[in-house]
């Protein structure tokens, strides 16, 4: 039996992110033919985090909640308990965890990384650290035995900088079925049908104030609900408020499960206003409960095959209310969506394939 060693995200189940629901529904498909140890960092653990799960444990690690040490730090700490148990495979998320590939290799270590977005290209970060993160990404790249992107652009990209195996694999997502529970919706006083949805991180990349503009300039929109958590500076959050000059914006924080399942449920449109991402897991979620969709024009949404009217420029809240305006006004129907291609499933046996060598 092989043993992974996971590190480089917060954890799971619960704790939000991309790459945490990426794991969250990767490794529980894994074979009986692995073990899998996820390190988790103790400040993001919730009372969700007691799950167990077949083949996976955890193991807990100190961290910090301070921008630009978080993931360094817990990484640090992850490799030493790595280097000391020997797992027979590393699996790293992402290029900032990434710079410690090399400290590994020089251990004898077999260590593929996950590719999820070029974090470099995020606001949040200030020159220095966006310095740090493209060096992390060279060390990555180079260093790592095999390397698989969530995003073929990204690959297509940096196919002349990796020295390893390269591997593009999709994000998957889960068969769902939608839910005729209100409960959630009369929390906040929202009417089925009567809002668009957002989710995602609270963070400048994502694009909330662009899409908090365009929501103003549409009349007949009742509300807007953006699902997700602030990640550190709450400034964003702040602004965000302050933007929303007719009331119109309802936060209801990190939200999954039920909770997540009725604002999916009863959305009568799906928005994706993101500057850039690696493979947006929540647009794929958005599809599977069969939303209209508004997208911006991003490489990563360009990974999943939609009709033109679909995309919007980035940035531009006129041409997003204008859109929003279009899908709001039309006869309201579910749609069918070709998601073969995105099982979680053979995702992780092609994944589980690659880890292993």
């Amino acid at each position: 039996m092989k043993r992974i060693a996971v590190i480089g995200l917060r954890g799971f189940p619960g704790v939000q992110g991309g790459v945490e629901v990426h794991c969250e529904n990767l490794y529980p498909n894994f074979s009986e033919n692995v073990k899998i140890r996820v390190y988790r960092r103790k400040p993001y653990l919730t009372e969700l985090s007691a799950y167990k799960y077949d083949r996976i444990s955890f193991k807990d690690l100190p961290s910090t909640r301070i921008k630009g040490l978080e993931a360094v730090l817990h990484t640090f700490l992850s490799c030493c308990h790595v280097i000391a148990h020997r797992p027979d495979v590393v699996h790293i998320h992402n290029i900032g965890p990434g710079m410690f590939t090399p400290l590994l290799k020089m251990f004898g270590l077999r260590v593929c990384m996950t590719y999820h977005s070029p974090n470099y290209e995020h606001n949040k970060w200030g020159v220095v650290a966006k310095h740090i993160l493209k060096f992390s990404e060279w060390l990555s790249l180079n260093f790592a035995d095999e390397v698989i992107f969530v995003n073929k652009y990204q690959l297509e990209k940096l196919n002349s900088v990796c020295k390893g195996g390269m591997h593009y694999m999709p994000n998957g997502m889960k068969r769902v079925e939608r839910s005729s529970s209100v409960s959630f919706l009369d929390k906040y006083g929202l009417i089925s049908g009567r809002y668009v949805l957002a989710v995602g991180r609270i963070t400048p990349e994502k694009g909330f104030d662009v899409l908090v503009k365009a929501i103003s300039m549409c009349p007949d929109v009742e509300h807007l609900v953006i699902a997700g958590a602030s990640d550190h500076d709450k400034a964003y959050y702040e602004q965000l408020k302050s933007l929303d000059v007719h009331g119109k914006v309802v936060f209801t924080g990190y939200t999954a499960g039920e909770d997540l399942r009725q604002l999916y449920s009863h959305a009568r449109l799906f928005v994706l206003s993101s500057f850039n991402e690696g493979f947006p897991l929540v647009l794929l979620e958005a599809m599977g409960y069969g939303l209209p969709l508004v997208v911006t024009d991003i490489p990563a949404t360009h990974l999943i095959k939609l009709p033109n009217e679909d995309y919007v420029p980035v940035g531009d809240s006129l041409t997003m209310a204008n859109a929003i305006k279009k899908k709001w006004n039309a006869l309201q129907e579910y749609k069918t969506y070709d998601l073969d291609e995105f099982d979680w499933r053979r995702i992780a046996v092609d994944t589980e394939r690659i880890l292993i060598g």
